[in-house]
C-alpha cells in the first residue's frame, strides 16, 4: 500500500468514517522545534540544547541517562544539559527528547497500559540499534517507528468507549490477530489511529506508512509500498522480539509466523539475533 493510498484511507475515515470523533492532541511545540533543528543539513545543536533546557523534567531525564552505568565510565557525573548531550551524542539526545515529549503529550493512566511508554522506549532503542546493523535502515526513522507504532492504543483507550474491554479480549483470543478484534469491535484499529497521529504531527510519509502497516507483512513483497517502509516493518518485528527476549517474555504469534521471511528480508541470521540481544541487554536494563 502506497503512502498516497494511506493518506486517502485516513482522510475518508476522518471525514465520514470511524475516526470522525477521535481527537488527536496537538504536536508539542518543543517537539516541532526539535525536529526542525534536527532536519537541517547541519543539525542546530544550540537550538537542540535550548529545547532540552526549556523543560526541567526533560533536562533531568537527559542528565540521569547520561549518568547511568551504561554511559558513566571513569568520567565525572554530568551536572548540566550540555555535558549530558556531549556524553550521549546528538542522535541519542534527540531520541530521548522525542520519547519524553511524546510521552508527556499522550499520557497513559490505565491499568491496561502500565508499562506502555517504557516498552515504547525500549522498542525505539532496539530500532535505533538495528539501524546501525541493517543496511538501508535510517536511524531517525527507525527510532521514531519504534516509539510510534503502538501510539494509537492510548488514543483509542482514552477516546473510544469499550476499548479497554477490546484490549482484554484481543489479548486473550488466539483465533485472530489483535487488530482483527479491534476492527470487529470499533471499525478501526491502533495501526490506523497511530498513522493518523503521525500524519497530524507532520512526520514524514514513510513513518506514517510504516506505522499503518506494522502488522501487515505482505508489504515485504509489495512493490507499490514506499521505499524503506518494508525495512521499518520488518525491523519493527525484530525489535519487538529483542525486547521480549530481554523481558523474558515468550515470542508473540507474529514472530513465530513471520520470523523466517523477516530475517530473509533483512539478511540477518540467528547468530546476529543472539549477539544483538546480548549487546542490547545493558542498555535496555536502564530504560524506564
Amino acid at each position: 500500500m502506497h503512502s498516497s493510498q494511506i493518506q486517502q484511507e485516513l482522510t475518508t475515515a476522518r471525514d465520514k468514517g470511524p475516526l470522525r470523533e477521535i481527537k488527536i492532541p496537538p504536536c508539542p511545540d518543543l517537539l516541532r522545534r526539535l525536529r526542525t533543528a534536527m532536519q537541517r543539513a547541519e543539525p542546530d545543536m544550540t537550538e537542540v540544547q535550548a529545547v532540552a533546557s526549556a523543560d526541567v523534567a526533560m533536562s533531568a531525564t537527559l542528565i540521569r541517562v547520561a549518568n547511568s552505568p551504561v554511559h558513566l565510565s571513569d568520567g565525572a557525573p554530568c551536572v548540566s544539559v550540555g555535558q549530558a548531550m556531549t556524553r550521549l551524542g546528538l542522535q541519542q539526545t534527540a531520541m530521548l527528547m522525542q520519547q519524553f515529549l511524546v510521552r508527556n503529550a499522550l499520557p497513559v493512566n490505565s491499568p491496561h497500559l502500565q508499562r506502555f511508554w517504557e516498552r515504547s522506549a525500549k522498542r525505539a532503542v532496539c530500532m535505533e540499534f538495528l539501524a546501525r546493523h541493517v543496511e538501508g535502515l535510517a536511524g531517525d526513522l527507525a527510532a521514531s517507528h519504534g516509539l510510534f507504532c503502538h501510539v494509537g492504543i492510548p488514543v483509542l483507550l482514552q477516546q473510544v468507549r469499550g476499548y479497554g474491554g477490546t484490549m482484554v479480549e484481543a489479548a486473550a483470543r488466539i483465533d485472530r490477530p489483535f487488530i482483527a478484534t479491534e476492527d470487529a469491535n470499533h471499525r478501526t484499529n491502533h495501526a490506523v489511529v497511530g498513522a493518523l497521529v503521525v500524519r497530524a504531527w507532520g512526520f514524514p510519509d514513510p513513518l506514517m506508512a510504516s506505522v499503518r502497516l506494522h502488522h501487515d507483512f505482505t508489504v515485504l513483497n509489495d512493490r507499490d509500498t514506499d521505499p524503506g517502509v518494508p525495512l521499518l516493518v520488518a525491523a519493527g518485528l525484530v525489535a519487538e522480539q529483542l525486547m521480549r527476549e530481554h523481558e523474558g517474555v515468550p515470542p508473540d504469534a507474529e514472530w513465530l509466523q513471520h520470523r523466517d521471511e523477516v530475517q530473509a528480508h533483512l539478511n540477518i541470521s540467528e547468530a546476529d539475533l543472539a549477539e544483538w540481544a546480548h549487546d542490547l541487554q545493558p542498555t535496555l536494563d536502564y530504560v524506564v
